[in-house]
């Protein structure tokens, strides 16, 4: 079925925008914060998000240990005009597939649980209509990439193996940028972006941010969503 026919891709999205190009995440649960929702609807988060500027919005469909529902997720897809990113940790090509089907943009891949199975895996995304965000953590990883024809590569400044038990830094990406040859992938960097200060140190080795736990701590996930997409804070405008 593919994506909605009126649904713009991340990738276009986070090269069109004018402003800081920020993926809002709706993160229900983190293995090291516990609950993150705390009984707010997702669907007022979502237009928190949209009316803060993101470029697109974040969703973790995986249940067990971060306390997603795939039925939220579509319900996201249903209800936005942004793009979608699913979050998972996808390892069959039939979630690929259900992905498309429920709306998404986008999808996660992990280079270091798909492995060999990276290049294949993003192909089967991209024939689906979707952009693939192929994430790593470490040199190693970036053996899985060089066929890989993937639209955006996310630099996780977490461990993925630790649960998010370590706070991730963003000296990950600016290591990792320089490790990169190719230049017709935009990059993301991913997690452990906690302040302005990181937002400015990302940006300036990627083309984009994605930030769930720090919005979703604040009481007003728009306000410090804002701060972000604008490079301030609201009482400094």
């Amino acid at each position: 079925m593919g994506i909605h026919p009126d649904r713009v891709l991340l990738s276009e999205s986070i090269r069109t925008s004018t402003y800081n190009p920020v993926i809002a995440e709706i993160k229900v649960r983190s293995p090291s914060k516990g609950d993150l929702l705390r009984d707010r609807d997702p669907l007022d988060i979502l237009r928190a998000y949209e009316r803060a500027g993101a470029v697109g919005i974040s969703y973790i469909t995986e249940k067990d240990r971060f306390g997603g529902d795939i039925r939220v997720f579509k319900e996201i897809c249903d209800e936005s005009s942004l793009p979608v990113l699913r979050k998972d940790f996808i390892t069959d090509k039939r979630e690929i597939e259900e992905t498309a089907e429920l709306g998404a943009s986008a999808i996660l891949l992990i280079a270091r649980m798909l492995g060999e199975r990276t290049t294949e895996f993003v192909d089967t995304a991209l024939e689906e209509g979707l952009d693939t965000l192929v994430e790593i953590h470490n040199p190693e990883d970036l053996t899985f990439l060089e066929d890989a024809r993937t639209t955006l590569l996310g630099i996780n400044n977490r461990d993925i193996e630790k649960l998010e038990m370590d706070n991730g830094d963003v000296s990950v990406t600016e290591r990792m940028v320089s490790k990169i040859k190719r230049r017709d992938i935009q990059i993301v960097s991913e997690s452990g972006i906690k302040n302005l200060e990181d937002v400015e140190r990302a940006l300036k080795v990627s083309d984009a941010i994605l930030v769930g736990t720090a919005f979703m701590e604040e009481k007003d996930p728009e306000e410090i969503t804002r701060s972000f997409v604008m490079g301030r804070r609201e009482n400094n405008a």
